[in-house]
C-alpha cells in the first residue's frame, strides 16, 4: 500500500473561496435549453414551461451563477429576438452550431429561471457580430428600474422590477478563428476597453469579464492575455480561462494527470496578469473566471453525423463514466487549491449538453459527474489551507510527473468545521494518509463519503441512475488530532470534520 502525507497549518491559508466557483454554464446549444431547462408541455413544467425535475437537481448542487447564453452562440446573439410576445419573436439561424434557434426562450425567461434555481446570472454580450452599443443598450434592459426606453421596454414585457445583473462576460472566445466575428488581439482589446467603459458609465456596480485564451493550445497563448490586458486593464475586473479534457487515446493515468495541466494553466494566467500590473504600476489585481471547463469528447463522433438547421437536436451530449468523475473531483481540487485568484468558475455545461444533469420525455438523473461537484459545492466553501501534498508520483505522457494523490483542506471557521477532499490516482493499490490536525484537536470526523467503482468506464443512465454513486466511506481516523485515512484506488474521497459542542 502507497503512503501519502498531507500537511496543512491554520495560519497558513491560500484564500477566502468565493462561491462563484461553483458556477456553471447555460448556452443556447443542443439541449441545454430545450428540453433542458424549459420544456412546456412536459409533465414536469411548472406554470411558465420550466422544468421543475432539474430545478430541484440544480438547486441541490446550490450552484451561485450561471452564464448566459453562450458561448460560441453569442458572437452572433440578437437578445432582442427573444424578448416580448413569443408569438411575435424569429426564428434565426445559429451559424455557430449550424441549427435553428427559435427564441422561444429568451433574457426574461433565463432570469425567471436563475431565481428559481436560487443563482444569479452571468450575462455575456456579443461583441462578436455587434458590439458598445448593443452591450449598453442591454444593461440598461436589465438594470435600470424605469423612465428610459429600454427599462420601460422591459416593463412593458411584463417584468416590473430589473433584474440587477452585476457580472457580465464581454463576448466569447474571440481569439478563436471558428468564432463569428474573431478578433485580433488588439481589435478585441479596444472592443472590451470600450465596452467595458461604456457599461460602467451605466452602471459603476457591475464587473466584467475580458476574454483570455479559448484554451491553452491557442497558438496566440500568453500574447494574447498581454496584450488585451495591456489595453483594457483598468475597464476589466476578470479574465476568462477555458479548457476542455478528454481521455481519446484511452490513457486513463495520462488523463488523470490532465488536473496539472490546469494547474500550470492558471499559473501561467496569474503570471501574465500580475506582469501587466507590474508593467502598468498598478494597484488593482486582475482575477481569473474560469468560466468553461469540463471533460468533452465522447459526443465528438456521434455530433459529426448530425442534419444541419435543425431545432435543439442530442448534441454535446457526452455520457460520463467513473474515470471521468474522478478527473472532475481532481478539477474541483484544482481550482480550490486557486482560491486566491480563481474567483470565478462554470462547468460547462449544467443540463444535457456535456453536463452533470440528463433529461428525457420521462425524467432527470444524475450523470457520474454530478457527485463530485455536489460535495464539493456544498462543503467547499470557506477558506483554503495551504495543502502541501507529499505523496508517490508518476511518469504521464502529456504532462510529466504527476502526484498518485490530489488533495485539499477546506476550512470553515463560521461552521466550525474542516474538510478534505482527495483523490487517489493509483489505479492498482490503496492508499493511506496521514495528516497532522493537532491544530484542530477538538474536531470530529462526522462524514465520510466516497466515490468509486470496479469499472472506470461505468456509467449512470436513465434506467440505471446510481450504477456509479456516493457511498459512506471507512478506514478514516481523527484520533489526538492525528487523522489517518486508507483511500481505495482510483477513488474520490471527502472527509469532513466538525468541532466538537462545547
Amino acid at each position: 500500500m502507497k503512503k501519502a502525507q498531507v500537511i496543512v497549518d491554520q495560519h497558513f491559508l491560500v484564500g477566502d473561496v468565493d462561491k462563484r466557483i461553483f458556477g456553471s454554464f447555460i448556452e443556447h446549444l443542443g439541449r441545454a435549453v430545450y428540453e433542458g431547462i424549459y420544456q412546456p408541455g412536459s409533465k414536469f413544467a411548472d406554470e411558465e414551461g420550466l422544468r421543475r425535475d432539474v430545478l430541484e437537481l440544480v438547486r441541490q448542487l446550490q450552484v451561485p451563477v450561471v452564464r448566459y447564453p453562450g458561448g460560441n452562440f453569442v458572437s452572433g446573439y440578437h437578445w432582442e429576438d427573444g424578448v416580448g410576445p413569443k408569438n411575435q419573436r424569429p426564428a434565426r439561424v445559429d451559424p455557430a452550431w449550424q441549427v435553428i434557434e427559435t427564441n422561444e426562450f429568451g433574457l426574461n425567461e433565463f432570469a425567471s429561471w436563475a431565481r428559481k434555481a436560487q443563482a444569479e446570472v452571468m450575462m455575456a454580450v456579443n461583441l462578436g457580430t455587434r458590439g458598445p452599443e448593443d452591450a449598453k443598450n442591454i444593461l440598461e434592459y436589465c438594470n435600470f428600474r424605469e423612465g428610459t426606453y429600454y427599462s420601460d421596454l422591459r416593463r412593458k414585457h411584463g417584468y416590473e422590477e430589473p433584474h440587477n445583473i452585476k457580472l457580465w462576460c464581454m463576448g466569447n472566445e474571440m481569439d478563436g478563428p471558428w468564432q463569428m466575428g474573431h478578433k485580433t488581439a488588439e481589435e478585441y482589446g479596444r472592443a472590451a476597453q470600450e465596452t467595458g467603459r461604456l457599461m460602467k458609465m451605466m452602471d459603476s456596480s457591475i464587473e466584467t469579464v475580458a476574454c483570455g485564451s479559448s484554451n491553452l493550445e491557442m497558438p496566440t497563448f500568453g500574447s494574447w492575455e498581454e496584450t488585451v490586458l495591456e489595453i483594457c486593464y483598468d475597464q476589466v475586473d476578470y479574465l476568462s480561462l477555458h479548457q476542455y479534457y478528454g481521455n481519446r487515446e484511452d490513457d486513463t493515468p495520462d488523463f488523470l494527470a490532465s488536473s496539472v495541466g490546469m494547474d500550470r494553466f492558471i499559473s501561467s494566467v496569474v503570471s501574465i496578469c500580475d506582469c501587466v500590473k507590474a508593467k502598468q504600476r498598478k494597484k488593482k489585481q486582475i482575477n481569473l473566471s474560469f468560466d468553461e471547463w469540463n471533460v468533452w469528447y465522447h459526443s465528438n463522433e456521434a455530433d459529426e453525423k448530425l442534419p444541419k438547421w435543425v431545432k435543439a437536436p442530442h448534441q454535446l451530449e457526452d455520457i460520463y463514466n467513473f474515470e471521468d468523475a474522478l478527473l472532475v473531483g481532481s478539477m474541483l481540487i484544482t481550482l480550490l487549491r486557486h482560491a486566491d485568484r480563481v474567483k470565478i468558475a462554470c462547468l460547462a455545461q449544467l443540463v444535457n449538453v456535456i453536463a452533470p444533469i440528463m433529461t428525457s420525455d420521462t425524467g432527470a438523473w444524475r450523470q457520474t459527474i454530478f457527485y463530485p461537484f455536489l460535495y464539493t459545492s456544498r462543503y467547499g466553501r470557506g477558506t483554503v489551507l495551504n495543502t502541501v501534498v507529499k505523496a508517490p508520483v508518476y511518469e504521464s505522457r502529456t504532462y510529466g510527473e504527476a502526484s498518485y494523490l490530489d488533495a485539499v483542506l477546506v476550512w470553515n471557521q463560521e461552521q466550525e468545521e474542516l474538510t478534505m477532499f482527495a483523490v487517489n490516482k493509483d489505479l492498482e493499490e490503496d492508499m493511506e494518509v496521514s495528516c497532522d490536525l493537532r491544530q484542530f484537536a477538538d474536531y470530529r470526523i462526522v462524514e465520510h463519503q466516497v466515490l468509486t467503482h470496479t469499472d472506470l468506464k461505468a456509467v449512470n443512465t436513465e434506467e440505471n441512475p446510481d450504477e456509479v454513486t456516493v457511498r459512506p466511506g471507512s478506514g478514516a481516523r481523527l484520533e489526538e488530532g492525528k487523522l489517518t485515512a486508507v483511500l481505495g484506488k482510483h477513488s474520490w474521497q471527502m472527509i469532513r470534520m466538525a468541532r466538537n459542542a462545547r
